[in-house]
């Protein structure tokens, strides 16, 4: 099973993931995962950091921050922070009477029923109609197809992979999961063509 190292804390068992990320196959920054038991939850505690440098300037500069609380393949909790060059988003979240109750800046949505944010990390996210977007707050709709199988290089082996086109907006991505339904890469296509893909480090 390809997934990150397990290790207990005192919390409980977690998972790790090590993203490196490339655009058009230069590196340019890294987006982590660490998935934590935590009795009947889970939490989610994710870091992302991208630099792209044109003539020796700056072009984007992407910082992301997120702690997601899940109970019962549920999100109950989030808190967010983004910084996309000079753009900013929070994003905050909590259950109360039942009710999830997000807050993005303005706009503020409540749930009764059970949702789900972008989680990669666990495949049932491919079965949902609607995801919440952890980053803006919006709760989009999405479309999901099955490409088939295809092999992939997971930390220099070769992985037969099941991989997935998903489409939600102006969001396009292909996602790869091995056999036992662990995450290996994610692939984007960013403004101007070019393309940003997560692999495993």
């Amino acid at each position: 099973m390809l997934i990150g190292p397990t290790v207990t804390s005192a919390t409980g068992a977690s998972q790790r993931w090590d993203f490196a990320v490339k655009m058009d196959g230069d590196e340019i920054g890294y987006h982590r995962f660490e998935l934590i038991e935590e009795g009947t939850q889970r939490r989610l505690v994710s870091e992302a950091r991208f630099d792209v440098r044109f003539l020796f300037v700056n072009a984007l500069k992407y910082r992301h921050r997120a702690t997601e609380v899940w109970s019962d393949g549920c999100l109950r909790e989030i808190e967010t922070s983004t910084q996309a060059n000079s753009k900013k988003l929070a994003v905050s979240g909590a259950t109360i009477d039942e009710r999830l109750i997000i807050n993005a800046g303005s706009e503020k949505n409540e749930f009764s029923d059970c949702i789900m944010t972008f989680a990669y990390w666990n495949p049932a996210f491919l079965r949902q109609p609607k995801l919440l977007n952890a980053q803006s707050g919006e709760y989009l709709d999405v479309e999901v197809e099955a490409l088939g199988r295809e092999p992939i290089i997971v930390r220099g082996t070769d992985v037969e992979a099941s991989v997935y086109r998903l489409t939600a907006k102006k969001l396009e991505l292909t996602l790869w999961y091995s056999q036992d339904d662990e995450w290996l890469a994610l692939e984007s296509v960013a403004k101007g063509g070019r393309i940003i893909r997560y692999e495993l480090t």
